[in-house]
């Protein structure tokens, strides 16, 4: 072979290789995200509920996790994540909130090392 064929061919197989590792898909890493919540997001409620529970798309890390309960006022309280719930699942119990706007601030870690976070608002009716 020639020099400059062998350089003409090596700067082929390297364009060639370039080319594919653009075209060709790279594994997607997904961030968790809300596939359902009890209460939904916008949710008006006659009563209080006595558990929250978010589920979303991906297992996640239940230590790292964290559910706040915020209401109209400013008012916080963290509540504590139920240990044995399913992977997939944050669920706590909720006591002594009455009527007004709230908003179930959530923080996950999923098992791929993403974290995301997001709120899910809802209001309880005055009787």
């Amino acid at each position: 072979m020639y020099p400059s064929f062998s350089k003409a061919l090596a700067s082929r197989r390297a364009l060639v290789v370039l080319a594919l590792g653009i075209a060709l898909p790279a594994p997607a890493f997904a961030h968790a995200v809300v596939v359902a919540s009890d209460p939904a997001a916008g949710a008006a409620l006659a009563t209080a509920p006595t558990t929250v529970s978010i589920r979303f798309n991906s297992r996640l890390d239940h230590g790292r996790s964290r559910l706040l309960l915020i209401g109209a006022a400013g008012d916080q309280a963290t509540l504590p994540i139920s240990p044995d719930s399913e992977p997939t699942v944050l669920e706590a119990p909720v006591t002594g909130i009455g009527p007004g706007s709230w908003r179930l601030r959530w923080q996950v870690l999923a098992v791929d090392g993403h974290i995301t976070r997001g709120d899910i608002p809802f209001t309880i009716q005055a009787r």
